[in-house]
């Protein structure tokens, strides 16, 4: 016998559904918004009083309590005053833009979450014109008004600048606020911190008063469009979105309107609601809630569920495209398999697969004739998270630096430009005004106040690769960066992004000694300690100067008869570069490789033997200045 559902509190038995409210979360990175989801779930009652409830529990996946920010969208609900509330907490990392604009097609309102430091900021601009354009109704939350420092006046301010910019109607001008502090789990409708009480009835009541109640007709066929995917090996992918007619059942047989203009029936398997942070298994789900069906192994974003024999297709939501791709391979060096799990083309191909079926955003190929594949991403952080998830699982492979995907439009190719924003102390403003115009940057403005100094960019994708380790040593680690896709433009016809400094490449194989390292270090920076298993082509440093150069590192001190004064001095060795993920995607060149373990970060030559990496260089070399000189000779005939 089935278990019977739980009435929820609020459920009108009459009617068949309960009160609803769909709203999302949306900001710029690191305004707050998990933290806000927190307290939201905390002061309505979702946990018991007992219940032990973890700082920033919707960010669940290990890498976004490392990093600090959101990287996949979670759904949520709350039970407040009879009302259902389903909560989407939206990622605000630029990469992970395309979701939070399919997202808006999920709600019918959403906080817009400011920090009353920071003010509005470049993804700001970018969520709060996804939701103007979907016509969603957006309630101002300013964060962290107990800041030091903090001006939740002038924050609120530039709310209404951004609305004015962005082109807004009048009527939404006049936009509800609420002040907050999230992490204290306190709120008003005052500015003044002084103001703010225990609770998050201010914001709960406006969402009540300002949020109207899902566009749905119960009576309708039923009618459904998934705007985000999840995937599960049991029942294959699993389509997130909202029931705008109707309402589904286990068992029912609906059509799928496919993105070609085709049609499927199939049967709807498993449907899940969330309550808390669970995702429940449940029989039927009401006209306007949020809730996940399985059973379409092929279903994508964008298509329409509806019912068997009534097709009747929603707009189709837009997919962003990859910008960004970089190439995936077995790891080929000489530790291959002495550390993963997974090392074979057939596991890695299997894994990427998997992935596709619930990130629209990302693509894979497989290279003909190799054990390697190019992945397309919406940027470095993207493909970066990817890696970084293999490696934790237990997977080897090498990565190339990513590179911008090329496009043709009306003729011409096109590469992507980025609106960039930096925050620094006035003093580096020069470096970084002279770093940039290198890399094809133009400026947009510049404003100026208590020695800090905002630039405004607009820079082709291409100029910010390798761009934030160079822009942190600049600064000193006391600049801000971000940027968010723009649009595509003609190509830039120079190179930009290539790293001008030389490595040190280790000519043997073996374990770094203290002593072959003290003789190298003078030459540049390590990147490594004494102990590193090191093999010949691996890059152990960089050099002072922009040339490669073969070093060993890996050569122990001769052996004497002769005893010496200073046998017992120990060898004082400099501390090296630590390298990340992140940092060593940057910092590689179109000839090197990272290699990912499960353990380790290694930047290799794609040639690891000596001899013939440096003939092929000094042809690479001859070929460039052949072509250089073909180019002035035509120059001289015209």
């Amino acid at each position: 016998m089935r278990k019977r559902t739980k009435i929820p509190v609020g459920f009108n038995k009459e009617a068949r559904f309960m009160k609803m409210r769909n709203i999302a979360i949306i900001a710029h990175v690191d305004h707050g918004k998990t933290t806000l989801v927190n307290a939201l779930l905390t002061k309505s009652g979702t946990f018991r009083s007992n219940e032990a409830v973890q700082d920033r529990m919707m960010d669940s996946n290990p890498q976004e309590r490392e990093r600090g920010i959101t990287i996949l969208s979670k759904t949520t609900s709350v039970i407040y005053h009879d009302t259902k509330i389903n909560i989407v907490d939206t990622p605000g990392h630029a990469d992970f833009g395309g979701e939070v604009e399919r997202i808006m097609h999920m709600v019918d309102g959403c906080l817009l979450l400011v920090d009353a430091f920071e003010g509005t900021m470049p993804q700001t601009r970018f969520v709060l014109k996804n939701a103007l354009a979907n016509h969603i109704k957006p309630i101002v939350v300013v964060n962290k008004v107990d800041r030091p420092n903090a001006d939740p006046q002038k924050a609120v301010d530039e709310v209404l600048d951004l609305f004015i910019q962005l082109g807004a109607p009048d009527d939404l001008l006049d936009f509800p606020v609420v002040y907050t502090s999230a992490l204290n789990s306190t709120s008003s409708y005052d500015p003044d911190p002084s103001t703010q009480k225990d609770g998050m009835d201010p914001v709960f009541d406006t969402i009540l008063k300002e949020i109207p109640e899902p566009k749905c007709d119960p009576t309708a066929p039923f009618q459904f469009q998934p705007a985000l995917l999840d995937y599960n090996e049991f029942v294959g992918r699993i389509g997130i979105g909202t029931i705008r007619g109707g309402q589904a059942r286990v068992g029912d047989t609906v059509t799928s309107c496919k993105l070609d203009g085709s049609t499927k029936d199939f049967k709807i398997m498993k449907l899940y609601t969330f309550q808390g942070l669970r995702r429940v298994e449940v029989d039927s789900v009401e006209c306007g809630d949020i809730c996940a069906i399985a059973g379409d192994d092929d279903m994508m974003v964008g298509e329409t569920f509806c019912a068997q024999g009534k097709p009747n297709p929603l707009p189709k939501l837009r997919v962003d495209e990859p910008t960004l791709q970089m190439e995936f391979g077995t790891n080929s060096s000489p530790l291959r398999g002495q550390d993963g799990k997974f090392v074979t083309a057939r596991v890695i191909e299997d894994r990427l697969f998997s992935e596709v079926q619930r990130d629209v955003s990302l693509r894979y190929r497989r290279i003909p004739n190799t054990e390697s594949w190019t992945v397309s991403g919406r940027g470095e952080l993207h493909l970066g998270v990817l890696i970084e998830t293999m490696r934790r699982e237990g997977y080897e492979l090498e990565v190339s630096k990513p590179h911008v995907i090329i496009k043709e439009i009306d003729g011409k190719k096109c590469e992507p430009y980025e609106d960039l924003q930096i925050d620094v102390p006035s003093e580096y403003v020069g470096d970084i005004m002279e770093t940039l115009g290198k890399r094809g940057a133009t400026m947009i403005d510049m404003e100026e106040a208590n020695n800090q100094t905002r630039l405004n960019y607009v820079i082709p994708s291409r100029g910010l690769l390798g761009f934030v380790n160079n822009f942190l040593t600049l600064t000193k680690g006391y600049g801000i960066i971000n940027h968010t896709f723009k649009e595509y433009r003609p190509v830039y016809n120079k190179v930009v992004g290539e790293r001008q400094i030389g490595v040190l490449v280790s000519v043997d194989n073996g374990p770094a000694t203290p002593y072959s390292i003290e003789k190298v270090e003078d030459h540049g920076t390590m990147f490594i300690t004494p102990g590193t298993v090191c093999y010949e082509g691996m890059i152990v440093g960089e050099h002072r100067y922009p040339v490669d150069l073969a070093v060993n590192v890996t050569a122990m001190k001769p052996q004497t008869n002769v005893r010496s004064s200073t046998k017992d001095q120990t060898v004082v060795l400099k501390s090296p570069r630590k390298m990340t993920l992140e940092a060593c995607l940057d910092y590689i060149n179109s000839d090197e490789l990272v290699e990912v373990t499960p353990s380790a970060y290694r930047m290799r030559k794609r040639i690891l033997f000596t001899p013939d990496r440096k003939k092929f260089d000094a042809k690479k070399k001859a070929m460039a200045e052949n072509d250089e000189l073909n180019l002035e000779l035509g120059g001289s005939d015209n």
